[in-house]
């Protein structure tokens, strides 16, 4: 084991109070802590780098969910990536590069059987946050499994310029489809959704007129609809959607902020008269899938027919600045922080 006495402190994010709406930078406070002495079967990380997503604000209210409410006054969780500084176990050795579960946090002492060991020759460390990580396999089980994609379908995706929205793109046309379309706010994202990530037609939700528009976009109508927003999108997406076609449910960030019930679309029936497949999904459920999709997504990123942008802010410090400007839409792809060598 290597002498972890030069990492003996670690910064890391809490959240100090429950946000009611839009959570607030108040809501978080910055804490120096001691990093543990290592038992026998775990390992010293130094994280290098870690993921703000949109389910995150699901996780600050102490409400029932699929996935317990953060505590108050400890440090938040995110998946991350990090070097193994120390090691108690020899499964994982010093050097490794691992990804895990414990971001918002400099330094972070697991148990081995909680990391995994990544291979940074196939791809960058930061890629097993995004495209290979669960975003990635967020779109691949969406369109290969929960709504499944058929060749010659019209496919919309919400979020379109979003971390699991531009790899959704460009994996429904791998898989067949005659036309993707994406939905995206400002003419800045949706000019990259037709540049870089291979969609077909998008639409700009900032301009109103959802339904118009994705009419416009697809006037024979949708096959397959990824969810990531519900709301006015998945009114507009049901409207649109021709018998059989199938819907897959990924989250509702237009009501994530909400303080009082969101209201759902008002054209269920349409859904039923149509046949439509409509299925929620959490990634957590298809983690299974984790090797069938890097070992083609890999190789995409590597040749250049996968193309992945990124948001990076710099700092632990600046971790709950960059979760708040992504609630707000400010990112374009993943949004990541990369983080330091900590305090020594």
């Amino acid at each position: 084991m290597n002498d972890i006495a030069t990492h003996t402190v670690s910064r890391e994010i809490h959240l100090v109070s429950r946000p009611v709406g839009a959570p607030v930078a108040e809501d978080f406070a910055q804490v120096t802590t001691a990093v543990p002495e290592l038992a026998e079967g775990q390992v010293l990380v130094r994280n290098t780098w870690m993921s703000v997503d949109p389910y995150m604000r699901g996780r600050m209210d102490d409400a029932p969910s699929y996935i317990p409410p953060f505590p108050l006054g400890v440090a938040m969780e995110g998946s991350a990536i990090g070097d193994v500084v120390a090691s108690r176990d020899a499964s994982v050795p010093v050097g490794a590069t691992v990804s895990h579960f414990l971001g918002w946090r400099e330094y972070a002492v697991l148990d081995a059987a909680a990391v995994t060991v990544v291979d940074t020759s196939a791809a960058r460390p930061q890629d097993y946050l995004g495209a290979l990580g669960t975003t990635g396999l967020t779109a691949y089980a969406a369109l290969t499994r929960v709504a499944p994609v058929r060749e010659g379908d019209v496919v919309f995706i919400s979020a379109a310029a979003g971390a699991v929205g531009s790899v959704a793109g460009q994996l429904a046309r791998k898989l067949g489809a005659s036309r993707v379309i994406g939905s995206a706010g400002g003419p800045a994202k949706t000019r990259k959704l037709l540049d870089d990530f291979g969609y077909d037609a998008a639409v700009d939700y900032r301009q109103g007129r959802l339904g118009e528009q994705l009419a416009q976009a697809a006037p024979k109508g949708i096959d397959v609809y990824l969810d990531s927003v519900g709301g006015d999108h998945l009114q507009a997406a049901i409207t649109a959607i021709r018998p059989g076609g199938r819907i897959a449910l990924v989250g509702a960030i237009s009501g994530y902020n909400t303080t009082e019930p969101a209201p759902g679309p008002d054209n269920l029936f349409q859904a039923a008269a149509k046949e439509v497949t409509l299925r929620g999904m959490l990634v957590s459920s298809y983690f299974t899938l984790f090797p069938e999709w890097i070992g083609q997504a890999a190789g995409w990123l590597a040749d250049g027919t996968l193309r992945t942008e990124e948001t990076v802010t710099e700092g632990i410090e600046e971790a709950p600045g960059a979760f708040l400007g992504m609630m707000r839409g400010t990112n374009t792809g993943k949004a990541l922080v990369r983080l330091g060598a900590g305090q020594r």
